[in-house]
């Protein structure tokens, strides 16, 4: 649906009926009801002091990290990428990021500004909203490492300044005041050369490229790693690198990875990731941990019934 100012007042943009499949990295999913784009952070809180109280709020970046059922979401997608876009320098040391730039956007800049210490961020395909609500990590970091401070609001669309220690951080977790979203974030990086930051992307992006499908429609990292171990050396000791269920199937070359081959439905992805789950727990006795966001109805009509295959 063509978008369409949202009411007197607003300044954002407004779509119904939103097919999520155009704004997920696996390219799958129903129709949002509502789906809201906020021209920057004064309108978003003016949109968020209008919506109903009892009305179901999603948030979305790059849309990676995130399922969204067939059946699509009942209630208000606001949308962050590309509109809270704001990076500046924000001192000798920090850098502010809106929660709307992308992980390898703020890993660039940093690097142009001679602060090392995001490199690892340049291989996330997220946003750095979606990067604080989970601590996205690689290659060794991890973001709340060096966030100073974050900027969240509530539903009635008041913002605050928290500090680090306002939140439980943990692996590929984080938990906060109830009923607050992520604005931007200020982080503290190390001075150093720019030419070996670069450099240091480079490598990382080589690393990521080729042990990654990343030419291909997927989350990333479906499960969380257990403790001592991999997720994805569980899953191909289980025997299901190849695994498919419909279009849905597991990356030959991350067993951590499900693919969307071209004609996958989010129930073939949900069905995938319940069959990867079940064979791991029966045949290597770990309980695997989502790290992929499901989100949504499932259709009200089913499709029919695909079993895994190899």
């Amino acid at each position: 649906m063509m978008p369409a100012p949202a009411s007197p007042g607003l300044r954002g943009t407004l779509r119904r009926d939103e097919p999520m499949a155009r704004h997920t990295s696996w390219r799958t999913g129903g129709a949002a009801r509502c789906f809201y784009e906020p021209a920057d952070i004064a309108d978003l809180s003016a949109f968020l002091r209008r919506l109903p109280p009892d009305e179901p709020v999603f948030w979305i970046g790059l849309g990676s990290n995130l399922l969204v059922r067939d059946g699509g979401l009942p209630g208000t997608v606001i949308a962050t990428a590309a509109r809270l876009k704001r990076l500046d320098r924000d001192g000798p040391e920090l850098v502010r990021a809106e929660a709307g730039v992308p992980c390898a956007v703020f890993a660039r800049f940093c690097v142009r500004h001679g602060l090392l210490g995001a490199e690892f961020l340049a291989g996330i395909p997220g946003t750095m909203g979606g990067a604080l609500a989970m601590n996205a990590g690689a290659f060794g970091g991890e973001t709340w490492e060096r966030v100073e401070a974050v900027e969240t609001v509530d539903r009635h669309g008041e913002v605050r300044v928290r500090g680090p220690r306002d939140f439980r951080v943990g692996y590929r977790s984080v938990a906060g005041p109830p009923g607050e979203w992520f604005l931007a974030a200020h982080l503290r990086l190390a001075p150093g050369e720019a030419r070996a930051g670069a450099a240091r992307i480079r490598h990382l992006l080589a690393r990521r490229g080729a042990a990654q499908p990343t030419g291909q429609a997927s989350c990333g990292s479906v499960f969380r790693n257990p403790p001592g171990d991999h997720a994805a050396r569980l899953i191909e000791a289980a025997g299901l690198k190849g695994a498919c269920v419909g279009g849905a199937c597991v990356s030959a070359k991350h067993a951590n990875f499900i693919v969307n081959s071209g004609n996958a439905g989010a129930a073939d992805i949900e069905a995938l990731i319940r069959h990867v789950a079940d064979t791991v727990a029966r045949t290597q006795g770990v309980s695997l941990e989502l790290e992929v966001r499901v989100l949504g109805d499932r259709a009200p009509v089913p499709r029919p019934a695909a079993e895994a295959r190899r």
